[in-house]
């Protein structure tokens, strides 16, 4: 885990990063919430599609019932996410069923979360897309 690790600590910029990290689910929320961060795990296997992966980010990230299950709420439940700890790591399994299906939506999901990570906010936001997919032109924290 040691490119998680250096998230952990600080070594390495939070940001939306490809994650090969074949670890139990268990053992990576372990190890987030061990160093003080928050912990949510989308499984983009079981929530294929624009409507299943906004209703599941809201679910794991504790939205609010008001949440309106499309992008523009998702850009404004965001900037909640991380008020109690160190940090947050969205961890996304099988992201590129969404980004095959609909390259599009997922297109919008990056850039949301994007923006959640660049906010100029005191807390840490990143994103592990684990799993194979179209190339997203993103860093490896591997």
């Amino acid at each position: 885990m040691s490119g998680l690790a250096a998230l952990l600590a600080g070594h390495a910029e939070p940001g939306i990063y490809r994650w090969h990290g074949g670890f139990e689910i268990d053992d990576v929320r372990h190890t987030v919430e061990h160093a003080g961060w928050g912990f949510a795990h989308v499984d983009g296997w079981t929530h294929q599609d624009k409507a299943a992966f906004l209703s599941e980010v809201g679910r794991v990230l504790d939205f609010p019932e008001h949440y309106g299950h499309n992008f523009d709420a998702l850009a404004d439940c965001l900037s909640d996410v991380g008020e109690h700890v160190d940090g947050t790591v969205l961890l996304w399994d099988g992201w590129g069923t969404l980004a095959r299906s609909e390259p599009k939506a997922f297109s919008v999901a990056l850039s949301v979360l994007g923006g959640r990570v660049n906010a100029d906010r005191g807390t840490p936001f990143a994103v592990l897309l684990r799993g194979e997919g179209p190339d997203p032109a993103l860093p490896s924290l591997d």
